[in-house]
């Protein structure tokens, strides 16, 4: 489990009784970002990082999380059937978008097979399955094969008709929607990949940002929405976990968002 200690206060909007008897009309609130969070990492890992916000915030996790481990693209198989292993049938694993648990065994690209998810599509800056990006298992993740070929490369947004054993997910022409208990992964995935990539080592610089239909520019959209999702979908227990995984095993770095998903307001 995470050596990690979280205190997570997600932050609710409260009306006043007196408010509420002579019926006020408020306006339309988006949602509120969350609150602080306390982690064992503050006072090492993340010490040159705390207390900061925007642009000096981000710069400082990218040179943090810049110090990794690269694997090969081959390697990222058995690495998956770590991180994101059934918590209660050791055999499986757990499948992005569709939260189908399926056998390790069943990796491939034949129907009912599991393959390798770029959740930051790889043809969004053009780095492929090169050892990089291409390899980083903060983003990649076991995905049904018909599911995975669904999304594609698609951006991210809400809306859509549901996809066919897709767990609730939904797509349209030019975007994907995972299914809800996905979402603030899906966000936190690709916030990271945005500050670790950065451009100064070789590969594109990636940034989210307002569009849909990105096509191969280095960006995938949409922000607004990642945002939303982000806070809607706090890190789960195994979130967490297989944080922990690739930090301790595989990479030895860390996705910021799932420690402190408060620093997604905090730079964008």
């Amino acid at each position: 489990m995470p050596a990690t200690t979280h205190r997570r206060r997600w932050k609710t909007l409260a009306l006043t009784t007196s408010a509420v008897l002579v019926g006020l009309t408020l306006p339309t609130l988006t949602a509120a970002p969350a609150s602080a969070t306390t982690t064992a990492y503050d006072s090492t890992y993340y010490k040159n990082a705390v207390g900061k916000t925007g642009t000096s915030l981000k710069s400082s996790l990218h040179t943090i999380i810049s110090s990794q481990t690269k694997i090969s693209y081959s390697a990222v198989w058995n690495a998956l059937k770590v991180t994101d292993q059934d918590p209660n049938n050791s055999s499986n694993v757990i499948l992005l978008y569709s939260g189908v648990s399926r056998s390790k065994s069943l990796n491939g690209g034949d129907v009912g097979d599991w393959n390798r998810e770029h959740t930051w599509a790889k043809s969004h800056g053009d780095f492929g399955e090169a050892t990089g990006p291409g390899t980083d298992l903060h983003h990649l993740r076991p995905a049904d094969v018909q599911v995975n070929s669904i999304r594609g490369n698609l951006d991210f947004d809400n809306g859509g008709s549901a996809v066919t054993g897709g767990g609730g997910s939904l797509v349209d022409s030019d975007s994907f929607e995972p299914r809800d208990a996905d979402k603030g992964d899906v966000a936190r995935m690709i916030l990271y990949m945005a500050v670790r990539y950065e451009g100064d080592d070789g590969w594109a610089d990636l940034e989210p940002n307002e569009k849909v239909n990105n096509g191969s520019n280095p960006y995938i959209g949409k922000l607004s929405v990642l945002k939303q999702w982000n806070d809607e979908d706090p890190p789960s227990a195994f979130e967490e976990k297989r944080n922990q995984v690739i930090y301790d095993t595989y990479q030895h770095n860390r996705n910021p968002f799932i420690d402190h998903p408060e620093w997604v307001e905090a730079i964008w």
